[in-house]
């Protein structure tokens, strides 16, 4: 492994998830063998012993990288923080909790691996929810009132799986829970947006952060927001971004991204 500069950096947030983090780790390093690659753990305040775990994990598992919030900022924040770490052009992100498989992962990366222009992230779509009816229901309702307002051609953008290059993702305007509106962020800012079918599966333990009255109740603000930011981009006539530049050699010395 390139230890300064992986090809791919694996980001996961993480919150209260003591069983299902150290299978998912183990996971991702399985779909991840063939390709130089890092994972990036941020530990968003929890309470229930999932630090400890990640520390006896990255003691033995050198690609592994941790970064903890002392207290809970909230899944963007922590993604943002993963993001900023993360040492290689693409990144790709999964949720804490294991319900998308890690051997999806391939899938969002085969078109990166074809030059398409422009391309700034390939967002999953979950083919079949394994949630509860009620959860998939408020999903729907979620998804539909967001296609109706922004108009980003995707119908599941709240799969926390994504794969993007991480440049696009750190021109985006930052804001809570845009990690709900990627797509229509990166189609704001003149980047170009592929959507990939990938598989789910229940949750095994733990449990969902928000109930699905809290996820509506936080979700409109942000919608409002989102729907805003973009009829205000002026994005008409928008030069497309260009394609990203080798990087260079390492000197010796490493950058560190602060969160």
């Amino acid at each position: 492994m390139n230890n300064m500069h992986p090809s791919v950096s694996v980001v996961v947030p993480v919150r209260d998830e003591v069983a299902a983090i150290e299978p998912l780790i183990h996971e991702i390093a399985t779909a991840m063998a063939d390709r130089d690659y890092e994972i990036i753990v941020v530990d968003d305040g929890s309470e229930d012993g999932t630090d400890r775990i990640l520390q006896a994990l990255a003691a033995r598992m050198p690609r592994l990288r941790l970064h903890h919030h002392p207290r809970s900022r909230g899944q963007s924040t922590a993604i943002r923080s993963g993001v900023r770490l993360a040492r290689a052009s693409l990144v790709v992100t999964l949720d804490g909790d294991g319900q998308t498989p890690p051997d999806q992962i391939p899938l969002l990366l085969a078109p990166f691996a074809t030059d398409v222009p422009g391309l700034g992230l390939v967002q999953g779509q979950r083919a079949v929810r394994r949630d509860s009816a009620a959860k998939r229901l408020a999903s729907r309702l979620a998804n539909g009132i967001r296609a109706a307002l922004l108009h980003d051609g995707v119908r599941d953008s709240g799969c926390g799986l994504k794969a993007f290059r991480r440049e696009a993702y750190l021109d985006l305007p930052f804001f809570d829970h845009i990690h709900r509106f990627m797509p229509a962020m990166m189609l704001r800012e003149g980047w170009r947006v592929e959507t990939v079918n990938v598989t789910h599966r229940p949750r095994l333990s733990g449990r969902s952060k928000y109930s699905n009255l809290a996820r509506g109740l936080v979700g409109i603000p942000d919608l409002l927001g989102a729907a805003w930011l973009i009829r205000r981009s002026g994005r008409q006539g928008l030069a497309a971004p260009e394609p990203p530049q080798p990087r260079p050699a390492a000197l010796g010395c490493e950058d560190v991204a602060r969160p």
